[in-house]
């Protein structure tokens, strides 16, 4: 079978405007619990994408660690690839996709660092070991080979056998603030259902439908 010949009738479910809360972070709940509840692995995971000052679009997986009615928080080194660019162009875009639901939602919007105290109580909820890897990593940079990981790993373990580890100055915590926030759903013979919020001047979020 070819690649052309790979598709899907996508048939679970509609979306209409009538289905959505007036808030679009109470709506993300209401979809996320519904993925958890759907035994959707990962259902925190989200695409990430980011672009430097030339525009060089970046994307890759991260985890979603928390939101509320400021943003949607995720956590990295900040001398990553992501953190450089959000470093020289603070803004992102994400993107959760539920296949076991048929559904998919983007969210756009600027990005700032969590305060210091917040990345500070979710280093330390995280296990040891974990943490030991954020410490130890320069996510990004080349290293020769993994034996380099593995031995400093070794080297920090028996430092910190006590388990505290402290928090690294580069690593922390990005909110994304979305201007725009739009749940997909996918329908038969391509025609899915596509509601977007777009927060207005006032503050306000304004739903509109958008062409499939």
């Amino acid at each position: 079978m070819s690649l052309a010949d790979l598709r899907q009738d996508y048939a679970r479910a509609g979306l209409d405007e009538t289905d959505l809360d007036p808030d679009p972070f109470r709506q993300f709940g209401v979809w996320f619990e519904q993925a958890r509840a759907a035994d959707v692995p990962e259902p925190n995971a989200m695409t990430l994408a980011t672009a430097g000052r030339d525009g060089t679009p970046s994307a890759r997986i991260v985890l979603l660690k928390g939101f509320d009615e400021r943003g949607f928080v995720f956590y990295s080194n900040h001398g990553s690839q992501k953190g450089r660019n959000l470093a020289e162009n603070p803004r992102a875009a994400l993107t959760f996709y539920w296949p076991a639901l048929e559904r998919q939602v983007r969210i756009a919007g600027e990005v700032a660092h969590v305060s210091r105290e917040e990345s500070r109580r979710y280093f330390e909820s995280r296990p040891l070991n974990s943490r030991l890897g954020s410490s130890l990593s320069r996510q990004s940079e080349p290293i020769p080979d993994r034996s380099v990981l593995e031995a400093e790993m070794l080297r920090l373990q028996a430092v910190h056998a006590d388990g505290n580890v402290p928090l690294p100055d580069f690593w922390g915590g990005y909110r994304v603030a979305p201007a725009s926030v739009e749940f997909w759903q996918g329908r038969p013979s391509r025609l899915h259902d596509r509601l977007r919020y777009v927060r207005t001047t006032n503050g306000a979020w304004r739903v509109e439908r958008l062409s499939p």
